[in-house]
């Protein structure tokens, strides 16, 4: 499985991190990517979960 932190968002006086990470679906094989926008110390953890 691939994944991968891509930009650094700046909106007033917080700063969030936009992680992509690509998900491998069990049914058909096919991989989808899935976004979230975040503070930068959970990055980490949503790229180790499933």
């Amino acid at each position: 499985m691939a994944k991968k932190s891509v930009a650094s968002l700046q909106t007033g006086s917080k700063r969030l991190t936009k992680a992509i990470k690509m998900v491998k679906s069990p049914k058909t094989g096919a991989y989808t990517f899935v976004e979230s926008i975040m503070a930068p110390e959970a990055v980490s953890d949503f790229l180790k979960k499933k």
